[in-house]
């Protein structure tokens, strides 16, 4: 028999099969391949897809294609998790705190209005208290001193711990509907905008010698909020009306509570509410956006209108 020389082959006489190595490990011998780019990968590259294994660098590239989940608002998902509504809690209580602290006394607790339910001032409720003017007859403290500030620590100051629970009991409840159907960021700015609103609105048909504080002007936006937005949904709105006239009713029939601020709070967490809920698809982040930067800068012109009033 002749012998015969050359490479080694298959039983064809062609070249013998290599065994796949893994395309990041090449000292790695493997059978199974990238189901998206069809790349050997071994045990360690191999990452779970709905369909067989991916690569690392698929997986990356994957995730950067799908978009994040939105809501009906164009806000983001995170909101589900209520993360803004327990971050102004936590806010409340802390200052709340820091008022007790600043008056060193009970008082700041209770045994003030509502049969003593409701607590007194503190050093911190006078600096942060929606003021226009103070003391009379020349005055050097309040909003229309410049101490535009009280518009905004107004809303998360409170007269006592009843005060406090009742305001925080109604954000939870509320807050935490609304930030799942807005997300995080268009819920803040509505809480926000509201507090605003009612403070504003204290400031303009309050007497310019009363104090006003509490969370209250921005519940009450949340209130008309829920209501249009749910109302924007399909959904049954029938559960709110009961509760909002409720509300409206302790607003004016018990004494010390301020109308102008509830009322204000309402109207405007309405009007941003409108905002957001008929903002439409096409570019509907710039003009939710637009509609509240709107908002603020009406507000913000009422500040100066009644300042000028009072000053002038």
């Amino acid at each position: 028999m002749t012998e015969r020389s050359g490479q080694a082959g298959d039983a064809t006489g062609g070249p013998a099969p290599t065994t796949p190595v893994c395309y990041r490990h090449p000292d790695r011998e493997t059978y199974v391949r990238c189901t998206r780019c069809d790349r050997p990968i071994c045990p360690e590259c191999m990452r779970d897809a709905s369909v067989g294994h991916q690569c690392p660098e698929c997986v990356s590239e994957g995730r950067r294609s799908v978009r994040p989940a939105r809501t009906a608002f164009g806000g983001g998902a995170a909101g589900r998790q209520g993360y803004v509504t327990k971050t102004l809690i936590a806010l409340n209580v802390l200052v709340m705190i820091l008022s007790i602290a600043s008056a060193r006394s009970g008082s700041a607790v209770a045994g003030g209005g509502l049969g003593g339910l409701m607590g007194g001032g503190t050093p911190l409720t006078n600096w942060g208290a929606v003021l226009a003017l103070w003391p009379p007859p020349i005055p050097t403290e309040g909003v229309a001193t410049g101490e535009w500030y009280r518009l905004v620590t107004a809303m998360f100051l409170h007269y006592g711990v009843v005060h406090l629970l009742l305001n925080m009991w109604a954000l939870w409840v509320l807050g935490r509907t609304l930030e799942a159907a807005l997300g995080p960021l268009r819920f803040l700015a509505l809480y926000l905008i509201a507090g605003l609103g009612g403070n504003v609105a204290v400031y303009l048909f309050s007497s310019p010698y009363s104090a006003s504080v509490g969370a209250s002007t921005a519940i009450f936006g949340l209130f008309a909020a829920i209501f249009v937005i749910m109302r924007r949904l399909g959904r049954d709105t029938s559960a709110i009306v009961p509760i909002l006239v409720i509300n409206l009713i302790f607003t004016f029939t018990v004494p010390g509570i301020s109308v102008a601020g509830h009322l204000g709070g309402l109207v405007v967490g309405a009007l941003m509410a409108l905002v957001l809920a008929y903002a439409p698809r096409m570019r509907r982040t710039a003009f939710q956006a637009a509609g509240g930067a709107i908002l603020l800068v009406a507000l913000l012109g009422l500040v100066l209108v009644r300042t000028a009033a009072l000053t002038g």
